[in-house]
């Protein structure tokens, strides 16, 4: 995959979740665009129509997998106070600005491809945000052997004596299992030069048993021209998952499903939840 497409094909999605995180109390109104206010609004009657149809929508997977996340992170971090994070295709996310805000003693290292770092460096600049412990890096993910790979930005970023967790959110899917399983192997192979090493992620998993199955087939197939993307479901089963990753090199996998999940601030799917959120350990 060129790296030019992967810019095209974060970009909707970026506009998207950087308004529906804001619009939701979630960020600064820095992080909403006059895109994602565009896009929230053209998809409002599509939305009402799925929550009817299918029980759920995009917003509520987007709140579930921040918060579940969220949660997981400030679990980490109560755990290990001196913790790293990396946040990869970070985007328009506002966790790194919240969490650096929120949290002195972490170390916060955002990354992107190019175009999407230089934005969100400016950003967090407006913000005040930016200091040695909150920073934004250059990466693809794909490439190794570069200044701009995962391996170079860990080692250069990071100090080894500190536990890290690295987060990707609303990227998995966006690769064919095997492009991410390669990424997930590279990943647990870095990891193992810390001391601990975590990995949070979401994943939207092949809902076949779902009733509403061809409606949101459907609707994947609109997302995938809507962000001229290869978006690509995986996994019937948390099974599946936690057996991939721990053949990727993880040693421990959890697979949480939102509707499992205790929380006032997690909104639940009527129709059954439609993401899954993923912490793997070294």
């Amino acid at each position: 995959m060129k790296e030019d497409q992967d810019t095209s094909s974060i970009s909707f999605t970026a506009h998207y979740t950087g308004f529906v995180w804001y619009r939701f109390g979630l960020s600064h109104p820095a992080f909403a665009t006059r895109q994602g206010c565009a896009y929230f609004q053209f998809l409002r009657p599509f939305e009402v129509a799925a929550r009817k149809v299918i029980g759920s929508d995009i917003k509520t997977t987007l709140l579930q997998r921040h918060h579940l996340i969220d949660h997981e992170l400030e679990q980490l971090i109560g755990k290990y106070p001196d913790i790293q994070i990396v946040e990869l295709a970070c985007g328009l996310s506002p966790r790194g600005w919240r969490f650096h805000r929120d949290h002195p003693s972490i170390t916060y290292v955002e990354a992107d491809l190019q175009e999407m770092a230089a934005r969100k460096q400016a950003l967090l600049r407006e913000l005040h945000s930016l200091d040695e412990r909150h920073t934004v890096q250059v990466c693809n993910i794909l490439i190794q052997d570069a200044p701009e790979s995962l391996e170079s930005l860990l080692k250069r970023e990071l100090d080894p004596a500190r536990p890290v967790v690295v987060i990707t959110e609303g990227l998995v899917n966006y690769f064919r299992l095997e492009e991410i399983s390669g990424f997930w192997s590279r990943l647990a192979k870095v990891l193992q030069d810390f001391p601990m090493g975590f990995y949070l992620t979401d994943i939207y998993p092949q809902v076949t048993r779902h009733r509403f199955f061809h409606w949101i087939q459907m609707a994947n197939k609109t997302l995938k021209l809507s962000s001229r993307s290869n978006f690509t479901m995986h996994f019937e089963q948390p099974e599946e998952a936690q057996s991939c990753l721990q053949h990727c090199g993880f040693d421990t996998v959890t697979v949480f499903n939102p509707d499992e999940t205790p929380g006032d601030r997690l909104p639940k799917a009527d129709g059954g939840s439609l993401v899954w959120v993923i912490r793997s350990e070294i």
